[in-house]
């Protein structure tokens, strides 16, 4: 062969790849307006009877010198980058995205702006036992210059026996105690049909990890003039999670916090592992705040400034933690709450000069 005729051949060879590129865009393109259809259907991207449809009609006409195997498998990458495609579609679209908004949603309570820059402290009781309890934990949060309480009414728990908090009476507690001490409110909302209700006593709806995906609790959520703080499910995906914000914010509410508070792995060392990285993960794929519960995720409290201080760092808007008057006798969750010299000693060591966020 002559290096003219290898030039030429070359030279078709060129075209012959800017045709495939012309086409494999087009083809991506399709695939595109495709998802965006499916999208409005609400039906799957992803069609193994379609996928092997298509993959048939190939090989039928395929003449060589590929085998058909070998055919296959290079549709199967087309068809696969072509399915993340869809996927990358759908995720641009998401009203959570950091490419939807690019500045950072600043979610404001009680003078607190969660968000903005500083780190910001929940902190109160696993669960709501009385007025009493309520009121001597609000009494030194606020001797700290913190503004935000939390405190359990609704209680979730895994076993139909254990303390599932006081309800209604609950609300009405936290309410009182929030009045006489200038405290904004977080509780937990457990059944979509209590949110109407619940709005008049809390500042804040909090929905809990295993509440995640309660979908017709999210979307409720998202109807009310309320903010919310979403923590992540037992064993959610970090897209789990950032779906499950995007219930609330498609029906109108904007104003989420995200909290990271554990996942479920096969460790027992702790209660829940702390998925420290998910915080920079979160904030770098949304414009939501991320809070990170450092008593759920780890269960203990010789962990509880550890884990803080790694939250702060790693770029955390605030933390959560629970206190408790006399914790060796709550009705739930005594293990991991903090006495009030604890707290005291937590509150000293996180709020030291050089203790910084990344």
């Amino acid at each position: 062969m002559s290096n003219n005729e290898l030039e030429n051949l070359r030279e078709e060879l060129d075209k012959v790849n800017l045709e495939l590129l012309e086409r494999v865009n087009h083809r991506a393109k399709l695939v595109q307006e495709i998802g965006q259809l499916k999208d409005k259907q609400g039906t799957s991207r992803f069609d193994p009877v379609r996928e092997r449809d298509m993959l048939n009609l190939i090989t039928q006409h395929n003449d060589g010198p590929f085998e058909n195997s070998t055919i296959e498998h290079l549709f199967k990458q087309i068809f696969k980058a072509g399915l993340e495609l869809q996927e990358d579609d759908h995720r641009k679209a998401l009203l959570v995205s950091r490419k939807k908004k690019q500045e950072d949603t600043i979610v404001e309570i009680n003078g607190e702006k969660i968000g903005d820059g500083n780190t910001h402290f929940i902190m109160g009781p696993c669960a709501v036992e009385s007025y009493e309890q309520v009121a001597k934990v609000a009494e030194v949060v606020k001797n700290k210059g913190l503004k935000l309480l939390r405190g359990g009414a609704f209680k979730p728990r895994t076993s139909p026996y254990d303390f599932q908090g006081l309800g209604l009476e609950g609300l009405k507690i936290l309410k009182r105690v929030a009045n006489e001490y200038q405290l904004a409110v977080i509780s937990e909302i457990v059944n979509p049909a209590d949110i109407e209700t619940a709005v008049d006593y809390i500042d804040v709806i909090q929905i809990g990890a295993r509440n995640m995906q309660n979908f017709e609790l999210l979307k409720a959520a998202g109807e009310v003039n309320k903010p919310v703080l979403l923590k992540r499910g037992l064993s959610a995906t970090i897209d789990e999670f950032i779906n499950a914000a995007e219930y609330i914010i498609s029906r109108g509410n904007g104003n989420i916090i995200l909290c990271e508070r554990g996942i479920r792995t096969y460790e027992k060392a702790t209660r829940n592992t702390l998925d420290i990285s998910a915080v920079p993960i979160l904030k770098q794929e949304t414009h939501l705040p991320v809070m990170v519960d450092v008593t759920h995720s780890t269960g203990r409290k010789d962990l509880l400034l550890p884990a803080a201080k790694a939250a702060i760092a790693i770029g955390a808007d605030g933390v959560m933690a629970e206190v408790h008057p006399d914790p060796a006798v709550a009705l739930s969750d005594s293990a991991q709450q903090m006495d009030f010299d604890q707290f005291e000693q937590f509150m000293y060591e996180l709020t030291k000069k050089e203790l910084t966020r990344a």
